[in-house]
């Protein structure tokens, strides 16, 4: 589909499902089911639609509305609109229960070619209907798996989707599970048309590869100029779509916002969060860090070396929900009032400190899909600290987490605009490195630098282009 970019895993899993369906049609059960889940706006409906679109099979897209009895009858009115052969059994038919619904779907389908049936916002219909669940477990036991049938079920709500297919529940291992990430920064990059690997990280900073955002974005326009042109218009993805985010997924908790707004705002440890919102008693924080994570909203990490450590710090998991928290949801007030020009100003003067913390986690992912390079061993990268930051390390990798048995290299990032990596960053990480568990001075060095690096005695140096190809290479 024109303007669709990326996604090839993802495509390749659901190109392989319907093969599946197709090379099982005359089997007892050749249909098969798929649990496809991802943060919200994350492009989970799209990339459907871009796959079904492509299978040229017949196929129902229904769309879950929260609109309670009125479900069935928008069910009925999207299959009766559909190229499925027996879509004519749905028209003016009155359905009372999801049972009947899926038995009419079931007589609907055809029998010698491939089909796919897709509900999207499914948690919506098990928050309507708990039964759901055991009735759709029902029948596609006894009728939909029976068809040449490929049953997508998507979901924003990650914690309500991942149950469905536990132990205990109905539909407990009749489907396989497909996780829809945000947009690399090599996708990110595409589609901005950045005219460099370091603009293209930049880009994925401020949108967190969220589609919406991406495609928002005038190819090949500069980031300052993109900021400019989004932050002056109120209603543009940039600006509306934390808050919608957010309305979704803690429409009633106030207080994990509240704790959530405080770690955007900078504060990492436990004890910082708790007092700046406004001196949280230690239970109230925990439950509100919990549900946090749980909605994947915050992370928690931990030093990694070859020693156990309680030192967590906590950071918002979505680079563009931690750039709206930082920058633009404190200041809407400006924004709704025309001074969209003091907040482009915020800005400006806090990017560069900004942009050096919040490269760090896509780093690490990168180094960890680079993994294992000549001079490099390991399968786990994360940073290493102390409460009171002395020594700090920006990288760390390791063979085992959260514990490591060995620590296999460290490293700095410099992710600066006019300054290379030199050899006093290097003999700085080298003085640190010493002083964490399983670290010495055998540990190989990695220097990351956005400018360059001319320190000599790095094991490895990466640049954005050589980063880049995490995301990149086959």
């Amino acid at each position: 589909m024109s303007g669709f970019v990326g996604r090839e895993q993802q495509l390749r899993s659901l190109d392989g499902m319907i093969e599946r369906v197709r090379a099982g049609i005359g089997s007892p059960d050749p249909g098969r089911c798929m649990l496809v889940r991802g943060r919200r706006r994350v492009g989970k409906s799209r990339l459907v639609e871009t796959f079904t679109a492509r299978a040229d099979v017949p196929s129902l897209y229904f769309t879950a509305s929260r609109q309670g009895r009125h479900e069935l009858a928008l069910f009925a009115e999207e299959a009766a609109a559909s190229n499925l052969p027996g879509a004519a059994l749905f028209s003016g038919v009155r359905l009372d229960t999801w049972d009947a619904a899926l038995r009419l779907l079931a007589q609907a389908l055809p029998y010698d070619v491939p089909s796919i049936v897709v509900v999207d916002e499914f948690p919506y219909l098990i928050e309507e209907t708990p039964s759901i669940e055991a009735v759709l477990q029902k029948q596609w036991d006894r009728l939909l798996s029976r068809k040449p049938l490929l049953l997508l079920l998507i979901g924003s709500d990650l914690t309500m989707m991942e149950a469905l297919n536990t132990h205990g529940r109905a539909f407990f291992q009749r489907g396989r599970e497909m996780v829809v990430p945000p947009l690399s920064p090599a996708e990110t990059g595409v589609i901005v048309k950045a005219t460099s690997a370091a603009d293209a990280f930049d880009a994925y900073l401020v949108t967190g590869g969220l589609p919406l955002l991406c495609a928002e974005w005038p190819t090949g326009m500069s980031m300052w100029k993109y900021l400019e042109e989004a932050l002056a218009e109120p209603t543009s993805a940039l600006i509306v779509s934390a808050e919608r985010t957010l309305a979704a997924e803690l429409p009633t908790e106030s207080l994990a916002r509240e704790v959530l707004g405080k770690i955007g705002a900078g504060e990492t440890t436990f004890s910082s969060i708790a007092r700046a919102s406004g001196g949280l008693h230690a239970s109230s924080a925990k439950r509100s860090l919990d549900l946090l994570g749980l909605k994947r909203l915050v992370e928690r990490e931990t030093p990694l070396s070859t020693k156990p450590s309680k030192e967590a710090r906590y950071r918002v998991a979505d680079s563009y929900l931690r750039f709206w928290l930082s920058f633009l949801g404190p200041y809407m007030s400006e924004i709704e009032r025309d001074r969209s020009d003091r907040v482009l100003e915020r800005v400006r003067r806090g990017w560069l400190s900004w942009r050096g913390k919040a490269v760090e986690p896509v780093i690490r992912e990168a180094l960890r899909r680079l993994l294992p390079l000549q001079g490099l061993e390991g399968a786990e990268v994360g940073g290493y600290w102390t409460r009171t930051n002395r020594p700090e390390i920006d990288l760390v990798g390791a063979d085992h987490a959260p514990v490591a048995r060995r620590v296999t290299f460290t490293g700095s990032i410099k992710w600066r605009d006019n300054q290379c990596f030199d050899e006093s960053d290097l003999n700085a990480l080298a003085v640190a490195t010493a002083e964490v568990p399983g670290g010495g001075a055998d540990t190989p060095l990695v220097a990351v630098s956005r400018s360059g690096v001319t320190a000599r005695g790095a094991a490895v140096a990466f640049g954005p282009d050589e980063l880049i190809q995490a995301w990149t290479r086959s």
